[in-house]
């Protein structure tokens, strides 16, 4: 069967199995961004607990995805609970530095002026740090959902949500009839979903920074 035939007969599976992946990527990209501005705000201004902060989630990056998979088998099960926590722990690196480069970038002088307009720190926090380190705290959101899109393709292996399980299903039965097919269509379908998220993230970021702020 000719790769155009295939997903011609099984798009309905291939679409579904696509928008689980997407789903659960923009699930775990959500809760990470949560977690990391959070630590990024009470740590950034201290540079021992950033560097524990960063130091923790780097740690966290650098665990074999496989690994980490395993690992919380025992505690979550198989499914959707384990992927999503270590999808989140995948995304928090990216997060979290840019969230406390952005904050640490912002013009002394800026902060001076808003301190001298009576500009109590929460408001300064919420009107002008953070609006202006959203471009750089956006860059590492997209980086990170770069990251675990790749990722979240091998939570197959737990029975994962997502276009994984055609690319393990088709390298576990390699030789055999459409297994090439599957699992093409599983690479393909996770460069795709990429490839959207980039256009996503390129108009949030037009959408969202002033403009004399835009690259």
């Amino acid at each position: 069967m000719s790769f155009p035939e295939y997903l011609d007969t099984r798009s309905e599976l291939v679409l579904e199995l696509t928008v689980e992946h997407a789903l659960v990527v923009a699930l775990s990209i959500a809760i990470a961004v949560v977690i990391a501005v959070g630590i990024g705000i009470a740590v950034y201004r201290h540079a021992r607990a950033a560097s524990v902060a960063l130091g923790v989630a780097g740690v966290l990056l650098t665990i074999p995805s496989f690994a980490l998979f395993g690992l919380l088998i025992a505690p979550l099960g198989l499914g959707y609970p384990p992927t999503v926590v270590a999808l989140v722990a995948y995304a928090l690196l990216p997060i979290m530095r840019n969230t406390i480069t952005g904050l640490r970038g912002i013009d002394p002088a800026v902060l001076d002026s808003a301190r001298g307009m009576g500009m109590s720190a929460r408001r300064r926090l919420l009107r002008i740090e953070l609006p202006l380190a959203w471009p750089l705290i956006l860059t590492g959101i997209r980086i990170s959902t770069l990251i675990t899109l790749g990722i979240a393709a091998i939570a197959a292996a737990i029975n994962g949500p997502g276009l994984g399980e055609l690319i393990f299903s088709g390298i576990g039965r390699i030789g055999a009839v459409n297994s090439v097919n599957e699992t093409v269509t599983g690479i393909l379908g996770v460069v795709v979903l990429a490839l959207l998220f980039d256009v996503l993230y390129f108009v949030v970021r037009r959408a969202t920074t002033p403009r004399g702020l835009r690259a």
